[in-house]
């Protein structure tokens, strides 16, 4: 089970993992953490970064190490990892390599509600999807394979998964759009009827009671 954290951003895990390394103040951390390309992995937002880095503070999983000032520039505070810091930050790598988290992806709200179109609508918008898709893919591969050649495989692994999980989405569209296209989907005639008809035949109307029913 998902523990609670003090700050429960993942920004948060970025700014730990980032400070690990080295003492840093907030504009060199975002420098590092773009340099590493976690907006990606993580889903960052910078405007809240120094909202996080205060709370960490806050919080005693980072602390102060110095304040300067050049000229007129603002003030600049170094931060360190504490002691904390580092036992949070390992604690919450291990959960989220060992513990599913319940996610909800865009695209699996809009197959639940992929029968408001008609199924040649949805065939063509997931033939679209697959295109995209494919194209990723070999955007990846490729940035994998130049980057392999002097970054350690431990530090593009996520970078692997992403291809992996882009392959079976692709693989998974692929057999849907063969259903849809050879008619073999289940349901399919009634799905178009009901689009046809403007309104859901008596079969549909008895399988979404017995759904909701089943709740």
């Amino acid at each position: 089970m998902a523990k609670r954290r003090k700050v429960a951003n993942l920004l948060a895990l970025a700014v730990l993992s980032t400070l690990a390394h080295r003492p840093m103040h907030p504009y060199e951390m975002a420098a590092a953490l773009r340099g590493w390309n976690k907006e990606h992995d993580m889903g960052i937002k910078w405007g809240s970064l120094y909202t996080v880095v205060g709370n960490l503070a806050k919080h005693g999983l980072i602390e102060e190490l110095e304040s300067s000032r050049q000229g007129r520039r603002p003030e600049r505070t170094i931060y360190q990892i504490t002691e904390a810091g580092r036992e949070e930050l390992v604690d919450w790598t291990r959960e989220l390599l060992s513990v599913p988290h319940t996610e909800f992806p865009w695209f699996r709200a809009g197959l639940s509600v992929m029968a408001v179109l008609p199924p040649d609508d949805v065939a063509g918008l997931l033939t679209d999807r697959l295109a995209a898709i494919r194209k990723g893919i070999t955007g990846l591969e490729e940035l994998y394979e130049r980057d392999s050649a002097q970054v350690p495989r431990l530090f593009l692994i996520e970078t692997e998964y992403d291809l992996a999980m882009l392959k079976a989405e692709e693989g998974w569209i692929g057999a849907l759009l063969e259903e849809l296209t050879a008619g073999t989907f289940p349901g399919l005639p009634e799905w178009r009827a009901f689009h046809e008809a403007g309104g859901l035949s008596a079969e549909m109307k008895e399988l979404a009671e017995n759904n909701i029913t089943d709740i």
